[in-house]
């Protein structure tokens, strides 16, 4: 294959991409603490399985009140970690995701809550998962790591609150993924959720959205430096990131909308095109491979499998009667948020939120984010999306 090929040419410059972005043992903590959440008995997996020890490591900002009663969760997206807040340094390669909505005098303000983000289960950045050693052998899971669900990584987050003695939470806020887990947050913990906020999600992952996931997933285990999941011990260069890569580039197309790479890329070339080769690249393909190397660099292929078919296995209503059932069980107030050009959780999904959780008697507060920018909006829209956090959440606060 020439070097030239866009699953060879990676980056222009810069050291190999590891075999893992996984963060390990001995690796610089940065701001992660752990917590062990189980251990020395099994921890059953709602599609079957178990889970011997589980460690989650997660980040807070603020103070805990005396009444423990000022703690909001942040959940977030597939590719997110507990990094949601504060500078990139050692152990850190990223600035936090969500660093304009979390912090003194902000939307989340950390002067007045205690805001905990947790890496969730199966992810790579300190929690247990794929790149976990496994009890029997000591080596790590790899494909050998169990499906997992929304609702065991929301168990494992309510562990977690046991440990921080939080018994109730003033609210449980997360976007895609991270809205996923919200909702599970509403039905299943009734009583340990004050308010909720899901955030361009879904009561139920939609077959597009299925669709999507599977092609990516693909990518990763065509790749043959995938090796069925066993690829933790190989040097750098010689890990599956050409799959992850590819998974990536695959899914920033749809996080993404026709306006955005529109406006920000039309048909501006990064190669000289007038000498037409096959692989010369449009600044849309230089802007994919740039996002599928940073992925590449502070991710890890197995995790992405793993937390990608969760994605995918969410139904709310699955062993509840279905949907309405479900939803009418959220009884704490609840803000949903759409994102008008979003068109991989698109608006319907949103409304359908909006009407079964109205129908079950909760009270509901429902709004748009404006924006070019696809599914992404969450991530970028801050001057839309922090008041409506701020707005909720404060007014919830002053009514408790």
């Amino acid at each position: 294959m020439d070097d030239s090929h866009p699953l060879r040419r990676g980056p222009a410059a810069g050291a190999p991409i590891p075999a893992s972005g996984a963060w390990r043992h001995g690796d610089p903590v940065g701001w992660r603490k752990f917590a062990t959440v189980c251990s020395e008995r099994c921890f059953a997996l709602e599609g079957g399985g178990t889970l011997d020890e589980i460690t989650l490591a997660y980040e807070t900002w603020g103070t805990l009140d005396a009444s423990g009663s000022n703690a909001v969760l942040v959940c977030h997206a597939l590719t997110g970690d507990a990094h949601a807040a504060g500078p990139s340094g050692a152990g850190q390669p990223t600035e936090g995701w969500w660093e304009p909505i979390i912090g003194p005098g902000k939307p989340l303000d950390t002067d007045r809550y205690f805001v905990v983000c947790v890496n969730s289960l199966g992810g790579c950045q300190g929690s247990t998962g794929p790149w976990s050693p496994h009890p029997a052998d000591g080596k790590p899971y790899g494909a050998r790591f169990p499906v997992i669900s929304t609702r065991d990584i929301v168990r494992t987050q309510a562990l977690l609150a046991d440990r921080l003695g939080i018994a109730r939470w003033l609210s449980v806020v997360g976007g895609s993924m991270g809205g996923m887990q919200s909702l599970e947050w509403a039905v299943m913990y009734p009583d340990r959720v004050g308010s909720m906020v899901s955030i361009a999600s879904t009561a139920a992952a939609s077959p597009m959205q299925i669709g999507w996931s599977e092609t990516g997933r693909l990518a990763i285990v065509n790749d043959h430096k995938w090796n069925d999941g066993d690829y933790y011990d190989a040097p750098d260069g010689e890990g599956p990131h050409e799959g992850l890569m590819l998974a990536r580039r695959i899914a920033q197309i749809h996080y993404r909308s026709d306006d955005s790479l529109e406006a920000r890329f039309g048909r501006a070339e990064a190669d000289r095109l007038d000498k037409f080769n096959l692989w010369d690249r449009f600044q849309v393909e230089s802007y994919l491979d740039y996002h599928g190397s940073k992925l590449a660099r502070r991710f890890d292929a197995n995790s992405y499998l793993i937390l990608n078919k969760t994605m995918d296995l969410h139904d709310v209503g699955r062993g509840r009667g279905g949907l309405e059932a479900a939803l009418g069980r959220i009884t704490c107030p609840t803000l949903v948020v759409s994102i008008d050009s979003d068109i991989l959780y698109t608006p319907r999904q949103q409304f359908e939120l909006r009407d079964l959780i109205s129908a079950g008697g909760a009270p509901l507060e429902f709004d748009t984010i404006h924006s070019i920018h696809g599914h992404d909006g969450f991530l970028i829209e801050f001057d839309q999306l922090g008041p409506m956090l701020d707005e909720f959440v404060s007014g919830i606060d002053k009514g408790a």
